[in-house]
């Protein structure tokens, strides 16, 4: 009889974007969810390839055993983009039809209710490069490529590129990127804000892979309520804010966490609770 697993992405039938864990591949951390892109050569975000990243982002959001997620699109590329053969022949019409069905996909990953960290090798552009600025975190190799060059097509970022990058590093640099459609190295990036950690080419993940081991012990519901509370900061009046982050910070006594937390704190001193999301 044969007892061998198959993979979980084979079950479920994607065949462009998995989901692991360390029950999937060893080498994957505890506590540590990757959402792998591999769609050959470039991760070019076709629209199998965007409905299989949905899915991915709500089991990675769904799981009790992941607390922090990596989103990594192997060696070649993060991701390249849309893929332009496929929208090459569509009309204004096609467009309106389809809506904004690459904004929502990207989107995805920016609703996973934990920290979320890309994990940059040899190019992020387009879309791709919008996959990554929706994430918490970037982590990148120096040589990595990162660009928006739609203005070079006619046509503009329309996966979050106009508006999450200029929350990230300003409006002029944003302008600056979208306007040349040039594309900077991860050094670069990092310069003005974009990327948050640069490493050498071909340990991207596990440079990210060590940030995650940074939160993966921290309260769960914690961790989701101060990333809901910032990202509520960048849509609402100070004033709005506040009372949500009141609010927020109330809601965390009534959890087993919040009281092993402190009773742990009494007792042994900070960072010894042991937390379980509850």
């Amino acid at each position: 009889m044969n007892t061998t697993r198959k993979p979980r992405s084979l079950m479920l039938n994607r065949k462009f974007v998995r989901f692991e864990t360390n029950v999937d591949d060893p080498a994957v951390p505890f506590g540590v969810g990757v959402i792998r892109l591999d769609r050959p050569k470039v991760n070019a975000l076709n629209r199998a390839m965007q409905t299989e990243l949905v899915a991915a982002c709500h089991e990675a959001d769904q799981s009790r055993a992941v607390k922090v997620v990596v989103v990594y699109g192997g060696q070649r590329a993060f991701a390249a983009g849309a893929d332009v053969k496929e929208f090459a022949t569509r009309t204004q019409g096609d467009m309106i039809r389809e809506g904004d069905a690459i904004s929502k996909t990207i989107s995805a990953v920016a609703a996973i209710k934990k920290p979320v960290i890309a994990a940059v090798e040899r190019l992020a552009l387009g879309g791709g490069f919008e996959i990554a600025i929706a994430a918490d975190f970037r982590v990148s190799s120096s040589n990595a490529l990162w660009g928006l060059p739609e203005i070079l097509l006619g046509v503009l970022p329309a996966a979050g590129g106009t508006q999450r990058l200029p929350r990230i590093v300003g409006a002029s640099r944003a302008k600056m990127l979208m306007f040349t459609g040039e594309s900077i190295t991860g050094s670069a990036a990092a310069e003005i804000g974009l990327v948050d950690q640069v490493c050498d080419e071909g340990q991207a993940l596990n440079a990210a892979f060590a940030m995650a081991n940074r939160f993966v012990n921290r309260a769960p519901l914690a961790l989701a309520a101060v990333k809901s509370a910032v990202d509520l900061s960048f849509d609402t009046a100070l004033d709005v804010g506040l009372r949500a982050e009141s609010f927020l910070s109330q809601s965390m006594y009534a959890t087993d966490d919040a009281r092993a937390g402190i009773e742990s704190f009494v007792r042994n001193g900070p960072g010894t609770a042991n937390f379980v999301g509850e």
